[in-house]
C-alpha cells in the first residue's frame, strides 16, 4: 500500500502499464466517475482476459474501456474484439496524439489525458445475456470489495484476485 500526499491508502500501480496509460485511465476514471460510474481497473473477465476499465452505472449497466496509447499499441493487441461479450457498451480510450480513425466505429472512443477526459464518439449498446451480465456483476463486486478489504487490511489473507 502506498500513502498519498492527503494520507489516504492506495494500490500501488502493478507496472504493466506506461505513464501514458496511466494517465488515460486515471482522466477517464475521472470521467466516468462523473457520469455516475463506479469503475474497477484490471478486471479479470470469465474469458481469461483482463478489461483495462470495467464502469458499472447504477442501473447496471456495464461499460468496457480499452485504454490504447499509441497507434503500435492499437496494432499490436487485437484482443479487444473479446471485451464486446462482457460489456453493454465499448469504448476506447487514448490521447490526442493518437489518430481518432483507427479506432473502430462500432466502438465509442474517449480523449483523455491525465486531469479528465471527454467522450468523442458514443459506442453503440449490444445488451449482455443475463447469464454474463451476472456473472460480470459478480466479479465486479468480488474484486471491488477484495481490493477495498486490502487496503483496510495490507497484511490481511486477501491473496491475488
Amino acid at each position: 500500500m502506498v500513502m498519498d500526499s492527503s494520507a489516504s491508502p492506495r494500490l500501488p500501480p502493478d507496472g504493466r502499464q506506461s505513464a501514458t496509460a496511466l494517465a488515460v485511465a486515471r482522466g477517464t476514471t475521472r470521467l466516468l466517475h462523473a457520469l455516475g460510474f463506479s469503475v474497477v481497473s484490471e478486471l479479470p473477465l470469465p474469458s481469461g482476459r483482463r478489461a483495462d476499465l470495467v464502469a458499472l452505472s447504477g442501473a447496471g449497466e456495464l461499460w468496457i474501456v480499452e485504454i490504447k496509447s499509441s497507434v503500435a499499441d492499437f496494432r499490436a493487441d487485437q484482443k479487444w474484439t473479446d471485451y464486446r461479450l462482457h460489456c453493454d457498451r465499448l469504448y476506447f480510450a487514448t490521447t490526442l496524439a493518437v489518430p481518432s480513425d483507427i479506432f473502430p466505429k462500432d466502438a465509442g472512443l474517449i480523449v483523455a489525458d491525465a486531469f479528465g477526459a471527454a467522450i468523442t464518439c458514443d459506442a453503440p449498446e449490444h445488451r449482455l445475456h443475463a447469464a454474463t451480465r451476472k456473472c460480470m456483476l459478480l466479479a465486479f463486486a468480488r474484486t471491488a470489495a477484495l481490493r477495498l478489504a486490502a487496503l483496510a487490511d495490507p497484511e490481511g489473507p486477501y491473496g491475488g484476485e
